[in-house]
């Protein structure tokens, strides 16, 4: 079987892009959250990278040649902006840390 044709894959795939969109338009709003919104929002963050991580890895280990495209194209991408994707993981969940240490700090 195709990884693609994977009814797993393609319900894996389908929830992180609806999550990532839902949390994208929710985070808009994110400088009205009070500090238990934020907190919440970049718990949520992390979780969704962490799927997404996974689900690469998934790419990254297949044989299938649709697959292991996908990887070099995402790489291709990426490699546009100056950056490989895991750079891309470290840059973003470095900035969820950020976030993080700006609520652990006094209101000014």
């Amino acid at each position: 079987m195709a990884f693609f044709d994977s009814e797993i894959v393609q319900e894996e795939a389908k929830r992180l892009f609806g999550d990532y969109q839902q949390l994208m338009q929710l985070g808009s709003d994110y400088g009205k959250f009070d500090r238990e919104g934020k907190k919440k929002f970049i718990d949520t963050m992390e979780e969704l990278m962490e799927r997404y991580r996974v689900f690469m890895k998934r790419f990254e280990l297949s044989e299938d040649f649709q697959a292991k495209l996908t990887v070099e194209q995402l790489r291709t991408q990426l490699g546009q902006f100056g950056i490989t994707p895991e750079q891309m993981f470290e840059q973003m969940h470095g900035t969820l840390e950020r976030m993080k240490s700006q609520l652990e700090q006094p209101p000014s």
